[in-house]
């Protein structure tokens, strides 16, 4: 009777750990959360807050790397962390166009907001 047990539990196992492993490779930053991509973004939280701020070259080179992923970018800026360290959507969504970065995606929805 154990015999007919344990490869129904080894085909669990796998299982569980393969669709984890494409759940977690399936999210806007691929396999990052948008909150772990998110403390890449430490060098804007100023700009993030106030829409008059200084923007950072470090700012905008993190900001750059992210932002080769509209979608990444936008999780990112609405993720709880980037929240909770006071930065403000419609202020965040400012940044590329603050960087003069050329090639941003303007005019991508990002939530509730518009990218400029």
């Amino acid at each position: 009777m154990m015999h007919h047990f344990v490869p129904s539990l080894v085909l669990l196992v796998i299982f569980c750990v393969t669709g984890f492993t494409v759940v977690n490779a399936a999210g806007e930053c691929g396999r990052k959360s948008p909150d772990q991509e998110a403390f890449k973004l430490a060098p804007c939280a100023m700009a993030a807050q106030d829409e008059n701020a200084p923007v950072s070259d470090r700012c905008c080179t993190a900001i750059k790397e992210i932002g080769h992923n509209p979608s990444c970018l936008c999780a990112v800026m609405l993720s709880k962390t980037a929240q909770s360290t006071g930065a403000k959507p419609q202020v965040s969504i400012t940044i590329p166009k603050r960087c003069n970065i050329v090639d941003r995606p303007v005019g991508y929805k990002c939530g509730a907001y518009t990218l400029p």
